[in-house]
């Protein structure tokens, strides 16, 4: 009986601590930006989604529409090829723990239709490749989460790979021992249905879920990187969102 009553008290600490990090951002965090897509995009260039949405990549390709904004449904079809790069959108963000909730679904337009969205600092130019930070990677089979900041987006990390490579050689083992530890890789099978992804940094843990299921985890120094500028999505082919909000808990 003693023992009953222990674990009815504790059961309020149990659930706390079993939240889902959608209720974590809802309770914690401060929501700083909205978008349902309940209107229509103005033409092909970098802000034509609108409501604060940029594209690093729609200048390159302007006779190209690769994001449609459809019944409150923004419908991304990159031109990966013509462009020489997957689409790239952003919006600002501006947290050091938070994250992102987005409702995605994978049309099933393509084969090999993959998602990857994460946080991106622009103004941290010294040492790493264009402010790539951290992101989530979604394909047909699997997800993976990754510290670009300190793995592979690392200035000198990268032109030790790149050397190897144009060298027709094998990568460095010392480079190829520290990249393994900067990512997870998990299994996981995509379909076409509509989810709600929530991805969020905390301390130097990033963490993905589905549904309310967490799927994968990850530690890594990259992750505490203290500003998180853009949001953003690079999208290879095809893949629909619905919604997104942005938290910020610190």
């Amino acid at each position: 009986m003693r023992l009953y009553h222990l674990l009815f008290a504790l059961c309020p600490l149990l659930t706390t601590f079993a939240q889902d990090d959608a209720t974590w951002l809802r309770e914690k965090g401060t929501l700083i930006f909205h978008d349902a897509f309940e209107r229509e995009e103005d033409g092909n260039l970098a802000k034509a989604i609108g409501n604060g949405w940029n594209s690093a990549t729609a200048d390159r390709v302007p006779h190209i529409k690769m994001s449609d904004l459809d019944e409150g449904i923004l419908k991304i079809a990159s031109a990966s090829k013509e462009a020489k790069h997957a689409a790239h959108i952003h919006h600002e963000a501006g947290f050091a723990d938070g994250g992102a909730v987005v409702r995605f679904r994978f049309p099933g337009l393509n084969k090999a239709e993959t998602l990857q969205l994460g946080y991106v600092d622009r103004e941290t130019t010294t040492g790493v490749h264009a402010g790539h930070l951290c992101y989530g990677i979604l394909s047909q089979s699997s997800i993976t989460l990754t510290d670009q900041k300190t793995g592979i987006m690392n200035l000198e990390n990268r032109k030790r790979r790149d050397d190897a490579v144009a060298k027709k050689e094998k990568i460095p083992a010392d480079l190829e021992a520290l990249l393994k530890t900067k990512s997870i890789n998990v299994p996981y099978k995509a379909d076409t249905e509509w989810h709600e992804l929530v991805l969020v940094t905390e301390g130097d843990e990033m963490r993905l879920s589905i549904d309310g299921k967490l799927l994968a985890k990850h530690r890594s120094e990259g992750f505490a990187h203290p500003m998180k500028r853009w949001f953003s999505f690079l999208v290879n082919n095809t893949v629909w969102i619905d919604d997104v909000k942005i938290w910020k808990v610190r």
